[in-house]
């Protein structure tokens, strides 16, 4: 049961988004922006950074950020799995894979960043921007994972909530699910 009131039928942050509007949608902006906004890193790619970055804080949001990111990759599942489980065999590119690393990094600390790893990041092909955005990337879905776990929200249990809730993110982004979240729930609290 979640620390506050919010509407039952609603888990993790769609209960928040649901809460407070006026925060969600900034929050939504944000992740349409670092998520699905203009990048030379694939909405797959950027949707893997935020399943990661949730993983290691063994937050629920990775099931909801790995089911879009396999919904951007054709349906494969196992390779979402692989690269929460096993990043050095995951099969990713290079430059991925150090981007990932690097998330993973900011997900236990920002300052655990070194130039090691920007370095090597680069030398794989990665761009300033790129590098900057997996940061961002990583930073603002640790926030988010405080955030739900911070107020106790809950998690569905079954598989195909995440695929059907993924496939419908995938397709319309963070802003337009929250727009319709918000008004279906407003007359509940």
């Amino acid at each position: 049961m979640a620390h506050i009131r919010l509407p039952e039928h609603l888990p993790g942050i769609l209960g928040l988004m649901a809460f407070r509007p006026e925060t969600a949608r900034p929050l939504n902006e944000l992740a349409d922006i670092l998520l699905r906004g203009p990048s030379t890193l694939s909405p797959a790619d950027r949707e893997l950074i935020a399943t990661v970055v949730s993983s290691r804080n063994d937050c629920f949001c990775q099931a909801v950020h790995g089911a879009v990111a396999a919904y951007h990759l054709g349906g494969d599942e196992p390779l979402v799995q692989s690269v929460t489980r096993d990043l050095d065999r995951a099969q990713v590119s290079d430059k991925l894979r150090a981007l990932l690393s690097i998330a993973a990094k900011v997900q236990c600390g920002g300052k655990n960043v070194g130039a090691r790893d920007v370095d090597h990041a680069r030398s794989q092909g990665a761009t300033d921007m790129e590098i900057h955005d997996v940061v961002l990337i990583a930073a603002a879905f640790s926030m988010y994972n405080r955030y739900v776990d911070g107020l106790a929200t809950w998690a569905p249990t079954d598989p195909q909530v995440y695929r059907d809730n993924g496939a419908k993110l995938a397709q319309e982004g963070y802003l337009a699910v929250q727009q319709s979240i918000a008004a279906s729930a407003a007359d509940e609290l």
